[in-house]
């Protein structure tokens, strides 16, 4: 039987440290001490309709739960360091939140954390809201499903990513990214792709200016793409594309096949480009604007 801690509001320097086998309900962790660390190197552990308002709540945790949570602007850095846990129903507001963390999974929360999620590894994050700059940084073994994420340089330098059902706003995504798959998702914003490797996008509607440039086996099947003006560039790419794309520009190699594009641009080009550019018979609907 795991104990009980109930009902009480804590503010002192690592209150709870090396808490085990309790189930924490309905606490406050705020006040005029100030302290910070209250739940560190604890484990086995649950935290249920809690509220943060102090820095680094959760650090170097093991088997943890936390659900119908709130951690305020002022829990920064809330969780780092931690294992095998498991966050839902949650509102997260401090910045830099779950960094080095390993096993975690995410499930309808909100989240507004700038650096969320760096050097992670094995993620799941699903039916949430989340607003992030720099999200993922770095992070390796992740899948998403239904979440909606706002927020600039996203998914930059990860490794082995799965995203499906989601809507993505964000500039300079997937940059240097490896091994990555997006399917059945909306992807919109600037530079989408550059100098990744084993990019797939599969099902996406795709929009933005200069989309996918320098990157290596990148794959798209029956996408969509809207005001994706000089895109590919230097790119090896394969590409099947439902309408019309804006404009392709210097394809290093591969092949493209779309209903329609405005202006294939093979000028300039620093290296050898020969990827094979294929129209199919547009109707009147298909032609670029």
């Amino acid at each position: 039987m795991k104990k009980e801690i109930k009902d009480c509001t804590f503010d002192e320097e690592r209150a709870l440290y090396n808490l085990k086998n309790t189930n924490v309900l309905n606490c406050n962790f705020s006040g005029p001490a100030d302290g910070e660390s209250v739940l560190k190197e604890c484990r086995n552990f649950s935290v249920i309709d809690c509220n943060f308002s102090l820095r680094y709540p959760i650090w170097h945790a093991n088997k943890f739960m936390l659900s119908s949570s709130s951690m305020d602007e002022k829990t920064r850095a809330p969780l780092w360091y931690s294992n095998n846990g498991k966050i839902y129903s949650c509102n997260i507001r401090g910045i830099k939140c779950l960094r080095e963390c390993q096993s975690i999974s995410i499930d309808n929360c909100e989240i507004h954390s700038d650096e969320f999620g760096w050097r992670c590894k094995k993620l799941e994050i699903s039916n949430s809201t989340i607003e992030s700059v720099y999200f993922l940084f770095e992070s390796k073994n992740v899948e998403i499903d239904s979440v909606n994420m706002n927020g600039k340089y996203s998914f930059q330098y990860m490794k082995n990513l799965h995203i499906k059902n989601s809507v993505l706003d964000t500039k300079d995504a997937f940059w240097h990214s490896k091994n990555v798959v997006v399917e059945n998702s909306v992807l919109k914003g600037e530079y989408l792709g550059w100098f990744s490797e084993n990019l797939t996008l599969v099902n996406c509607k795709i929009s933005g200016t200069q989309p996918l440039c320098y990157c290596k086996n990148l794959r798209l099947i029956n996408c969509t793409m809207e005001k994706t003006d000089l895109s590919f560039e230097y790119s090896e790419v394969d590409a099947d594309i439902c309408g019309c794309i804006l404009s392709v520009k210097n394809p290093k190699s591969g092949k493209i096949q779309a209903d329609s594009i405005g202006e294939i641009i093979n000028d300039n080009a620093v290296i050898k480009c020969n990827a094979e550019i294929i129209i199919r018979k547009p109707d009147k609907s298909q032609i670029c604007a």
